[in-house]
């Protein structure tokens, strides 16, 4: 099955949940956002949330960090 996955398609042997999906791609959900069909999917529900065919599915990852000395 194809999907879109932050903006490139790509092909999944069988429809997966959200955790799964993270899994594949070898992503920790703590550090992630993930948008589905362009609704956010909040992470209590990432193991029960289907990606079907055809699905929009963009991932953010959280980064950290910034200058040394730098003020906010």
């Amino acid at each position: 099955m194809t999907i879109v996955l932050n903006g490139e398609r790509r092909e999944l042997a069988a429809p997966l949940t959200v955790s799964a999906l993270l899994a594949e791609l070898d992503l920790d959900a703590r550090t992630v956002a993930v948008e589905l069909n362009r609704i956010v999917v909040r992470r209590a529900h990432y193991g029960t949330t289907m990606i079907e065919a055809g699905a929009e599915v963009e991932i953010v990852a959280f980064v950290g960090g910034g200058q040394d000395g730098a003020r906010c």
